[in-house]
């Protein structure tokens, strides 16, 4: 027997973009229906878009494959991004400087649930 208000997950660690940039993207669907949700990353021309797009594909696979819920009913319950660790890289400056270049990940997670 299914829960009332059964959720599932899926998470995408150490992806090569901001938390900022991902966040804008991810404000977005809070909410949604699931193929409404995936319509607009569609229709979104950010790097943030695609990634977010293969991880909500991949929490609805999860849904239907280990929790047996319905894809027509899902929504977009949470996209959580945070930060990951960041690759840094020196820049040569004048004077015989160097200057941090910062070079940040995300860990970025997507909740569905059934309605």
């Amino acid at each position: 027997m299914k829960e009332l208000g059964m959720e599932a997950k899926a998470i995408a660690r150490y992806v090569r973009i901001s938390p900022l940039k991902a966040r804008r993207v991810a404000s977005l669907l809070k909410g949604k229906n699931v193929k409404e949700a995936e319509a607009l990353l569609g229709l979104l021309s950010t790097k943030a878009a695609a990634i977010i797009k293969n991880v909500l594909k991949s929490a609805v696979a999860n849904a239907t494959n280990n929790h047996n819920m319905n894809p027509d009913r899902l929504i977009v319950k949470n996209v959580i991004v945070d930060m990951g660790p960041s690759l840094k890289r020196f820049r040569p400056r004048a004077m015989g400087r160097a200057y941090k270049i910062r070079k940040p990940s995300s860990h970025i997670t997507v909740i569905v649930e059934e309605v």
